[in-house]
């Protein structure tokens, strides 16, 4: 009997930047979304990376997704319903489907988060909230 190994490997660079489908600022704003990519079909794996110096406004929340975002490079800011809390390279924060959240880089350099999310949901679960974070 012979067992083949079922996986996939995806360049992140190969996968496209869809930031004009989400209607960020494509100076200052990547998201690549991995889950077709890999072939995922329980959970999504996104890549986003925020310019530094950008202060989007925009917020978004779910009806169903809930998401864990591990800052993987640079410092961050999150603004979670009314708070804001400071992120550390390597912190990650789960946020419930609920729950109105943004981010942006907090210093010099660029952030960059990876977004495990689950159930999979399309953007039709996606509620985006203008002018959620003004300072």
């Amino acid at each position: 009997m012979q067992t083949m190994t079922d996986y996939t490997v995806v360049r992140i660079a190969d996968v496209p930047d869809l930031v004009a489908e989400v209607g960020m600022d494509p100076e200052h704003f990547e998201i690549r979304f991995l889950r077709e990519a890999l072939g995922l079909r329980n959970f999504a794996v996104t890549v986003e990376r925020f310019d530094a110096g950008w202060k989007p406004a925009r917020g978004h929340r779910h009806a169903t997704q809930e998401e864990v975002y591990l800052l993987v490079s640079g410092r961050a800011q999150a603004k979670l319903d009314d708070e804001v809390i400071e992120l550390e390279e390597w912190t990650a924060v789960r946020v419930p489907a609920e729950t109105t959240r943004a981010f942006r880089a907090a210093d010099d350099a660029d952030a960059v988060f990876v977004a495990i999310a689950a159930p999979q949901a399309g953007f039709d679960d996606v509620e985006f909230v203008q002018d959620f974070w003004r300072d």
